[in-house]
């Protein structure tokens, strides 16, 4: 939905920097409470931080977390830029912030932070949210909400923190929005989008200035995904051609049931042919560190299985539990005010066990939202045996679009950084050598794949 840029947002690209901090300083005061003057071990930076909660639902006493990190240069004039992990269940300042998109990155011992230098809110404002309630910081005063969240309550309650959000910020209502994320975002994000696009058609006032959505490694079709995924195992020879043909005849991947053939032929794949390697980067360093989770449960629901090069840390998400549990981080980020009863914690074992509600495919939400004009991308990081690149290409194969420019290889540094091709209604690509988290394993790539998704134009050929 296009909506014309407003006059008092428009002057503020032709304010002086004195007048321009005069009125921000006179935007509301619960925002000012939001602010963060620096987190513990922060290097200096020069862009403006904000972190709080945003009650979604009064009755149940549901209240979402957010950290926004806004552009290092002119946030007034960037887009806003919506961040959400998956899981189900999983954080989005664990993850997106912390050792993927985010601005900073967590020492070995949690003390301190350094700089990322390919942060993308060099080019956008950042919001990442904790999403659902039970997930990090985010929580609910009714215990059973842990145990009944789903897809539809979680989009509905992502849809009112924004609205609510927003009129804490108001210099982002209008502004040009994109939602971001991967994993089981590949739900998260295209019913977030159909949610705000149904919202914007029936107000009369819409502020949530929907342009497009960029997703990753997304949980898009149960059966295609399955399929997908069993086709990526083998073809990388990670499972042998007799286990490959038995899982193969005894699942059927369009019952939400599985028989104990299947189970069996998938179990013997995991614990005798997989070998110890990292489902989600196979061809990297898995952590060896005392403090390693040495069966890290996949974040994913809906699938079979329900990082990596130079530069790389492996236990990289070990050291965002010592960080986000210290009672100094938590007061600078105004987090854990009602004394959560449990540690944080990357991910949420209970919500992922015990999701309810979540759709086979998204696919006829993605048809609804090409029709509506949105800009989409859907990218895949080649390495990640998760929710592999073959997964991805068996899901989009079946929308038929239109072709518009033929696969080629892309661009970055002087390397081919992936393949893509462009449909009419939405463009592909894939991140050569990045895993499940596309930013930790290719940052600059990833990078570079974000700015050319805002620009609107096509990924460089050359």
């Amino acid at each position: 939905m296009e909506v014309l840029l407003r006059p008092h947002v428009l002057l503020l690209c032709f304010l002086s920097s004195s007048v321009l901090t005069a009125l921000l300083a006179a935007l509301p005061a619960d925002q000012e409470l939001d602010r963060i003057s620096a987190l513990p071990g922060q290097p200096p930076v020069n862009f403006s931080q904000f972190s709080g909660y945003v009650t979604v639902n009064e009755q149940q006493g549901r209240a979402l977390f957010y950290w926004l990190t806004e552009a290092t240069s002119n946030a007034h004039t960037k887009p806003l830029v919506l961040w959400l992990n998956g899981g189900p269940g999983c954080s989005s300042v664990a993850y997106g912030a912390s050792e993927e998109i985010g601005p900073f990155r967590i020492n070995k011992t949690g003390s301190s932070l350094y700089l990322n230098k390919y942060s993308w809110n060099r080019v956008a404002n950042i919001l990442f949210l904790e999403s659902p309630a039970g997930v990090g910081f985010s929580y609910t005063n009714t215990s059973s909400n842990l145990k009944d969240s789903g897809d539809k309550r979680t989009a509905q309650d992502a849809l009112v923190f924004l609205i609510r959000w927003m009129h804490r910020f108001p210099q982002y209502r209008y502004r040009d929005f994109y939602i971001s994320g991967e994993s089981y975002a590949g739900h998260y994000v295209p019913q977030l989008a159909k949610k705000i696009y149904d919202y914007n058609n029936r107000s009369s006032h819409p502020i949530i200035n929907l342009k497009g959505f960029i997703v990753g490694n997304a949980v898009t079709d149960n059966y295609y995904d399955n399929i997908g995924t069993v086709t990526y195992w083998w073809s990388h020879s990670i499972i042998s051609d007799q286990t490959y043909k038995s899982i193969m005849t005894s699942c059927n991947f369009r019952s939400t049931n599985t028989s104990q053939k299947c189970d069996d032929a998938i179990n013997y794949a995991m614990n005798h042919e997989f070998g110890k390697i990292d489902q989600y980067s196979i061809y990297t360093p898995t952590c060896n560190s005392s403090g390693e989770k040495t069966n890290r449960s996949p974040r994913l629901k809906n699938t079979l299985i329900s990082p990596r090069f130079s530069g790389y840390d492996p236990c990289t998400e070990n050291y965002a539990e010592k960080y986000y549990n210290r009672q100094d981080v938590q007061k600078a980020l105004h987090a854990n005010s009602t004394g959560i009863p449990y540690k944080w914690t990357a991910c949420s074992d209970v919500l992922i066990r015990n999701w309810k509600d979540s759709e086979a495919s998204m696919l006829p939400t993605y048809k609804k939202l090409i029709a509506g004009g949105l800009r989409i991308w859907v990218f895949s990081g080649d390495t990640d045996s998760v929710v592999p690149v073959t997964a991805t290409r068996f899901s989009l194969s079946h929308f038929n679009l239109k072709i518009k420019t033929p696969w080629y290889p892309w661009y970055s540094g002087g390397q081919v950084g992936g393949w893509t091709e462009v449909y009419d209604g939405l463009t592909f690509a894939t991140v050569r050598g990045a895993g499940h988290e596309v930013p930790l394993f290719q940052p600059r790539r990833a990078f570079e794949l974000f700015r050319t998704f805002l620009s609107g134009k096509d990924l460089p050929n050359s």
